[in-house]
């Protein structure tokens, strides 16, 4: 395609859409002054629907596992056993009391 066919082609577009925006009787058709877009119209569609069809699969599980189950695991081990340390410095008094972390709560 030329450039010249892109450029009357783009032209021609743009004309017909301002052509539907600023048509004064779209309210008597119930368009209330928007431009119905079908490829848009199905893309919503596809986006809604896609839930009605979904199939779980091996895949999809171990997307789900490693991408939120894991991830939630570790970080609470991890807490966990940096909390137990810390508790058991205060307990053994390696840590003075005025040195402590939220000694107020």
């Amino acid at each position: 395609m030329s450039q010249q066919e892109k450029v009357a082609r783009r032209a021609a577009l743009r004309n017909e859409y301002w052509r539907t925006m600023t048509n004064p009787h779209n309210h008597l058709r119930g368009e209330s002054g928007g431009v119905f877009d079908t490829g848009l119209a199905r893309f919503q569609a596809m986006r809604v629907n896609h839930y009605e069809h979904f199939k779980p699969t091996g895949r999809s599980f171990k997307i789900g596992l490693f991408t939120v189950v894991i991830p939630i695991i570790v970080y609470a081990k991890m807490m966990k056993y940096e909390r137990d340390q810390r508790e058991e410095q205060y307990r053994t008094g390696q840590v003075a009391y005025a040195d402590r972390r939220f000694k107020f709560i």
